[in-house]
């Protein structure tokens, strides 16, 4: 078998790493081309890499990342109140593997989205199942799955995914129905998967915003047990970018 056949049949195998790997050293002058078992070695290496790359790329486009964040763009300021040790610690996802959930809270514009985002676009580079939703969105889907049919499939689907983003918590009004989804989505990922939630509001008002006492405590037992919390200061991020 010729190279070009072998090229030929990592195409019909769907081997694309290897075949981009296989092609580049073919281009090298025979004295810089690998053999034998480094030349399999480093073969199975760009293959394994490739498929890693190509499920990180399909995670992110499920996850619908409101923005394209990564956490080497986040800004760690003691203005800020965020520090550059606090973001590796976070970087490192161990809260995912703990069940955590993470409370980032701040005035508007602070940049609560984007380490939201950054967070979810780390946890999908390292292979977890992530969903973004506004609280806009998340309302809106709970409404048309209960006329639809499909909130049982809704609360299945958000059940499988390692990470969840709420974003924007606090800026619509909630009613019976969003306060118990909401409560049986804490219950079924209590200590077992992570949810991050974005609020201009501190969680000392959060209780008040829930407005339904028998639900705000259920939920905010769950929502707040052992979550790690992160309070953004400073001036607006957007303002900054502006002047």
């Amino acid at each position: 078998m010729n190279t070009t056949q072998t090229l030929e049949q990592m195409q019909s195998l769907r081997l694309g790493g290897m075949h981009h790997a296989y092609k580049s050293q073919l281009e090298l002058p025979l004295n810089h081309q690998l053999e034998g078992h480094e030349l399999l070695a480093y073969l199975l290496q760009a293959e394994k890499q490739h498929r890693a790359n190509e499920k990180t790329a399909y995670y992110l486009k499920l996850a619908k990342l409101r923005l394209p964040a990564t956490l080497e763009e986040v800004e760690c300021t003691a203005a800020r109140n965020l520090s550059r040790q606090q973001l590796a610690i976070l970087a490192e996802s161990n809260y995912l593997h703990q069940g955590q959930n993470i409370l980032i809270t701040g005035a508007t514009g602070c940049g609560k989205s984007f380490l939201a985002c950054a967070l979810g676009h780390q946890a999908c580079l390292l292979g977890h199942k992530t969903t973004y939703m506004n609280m806009n969105r998340f309302i809106e889907k709970i409404t048309l799955a209960k006329l639809d049919g499909t909130y049982i499939k809704f609360l299945n689907h958000l059940e499988r995914q390692t990470l969840i983003v709420l974003d924007d918590f606090g800026l619509q009004n909630l009613n019976q129905d969003i306060r118990l989804t909401l409560l049986q989505l804490l219950e079924d990922r209590y200590a077992k998967r992570s949810i991050i939630i974005t609020s201009q509001l501190p969680v000392s008002k959060w209780y008040e915003y829930i407005n339904d006492p028998t639900l705000a405590d259920a939920i905010m037992d769950r929502m707040t047990a052992n979550a790690l919390r992160i309070e953004l200061k400073g001036e607006s991020m957007r303002r900054k970018k502006t002047n």
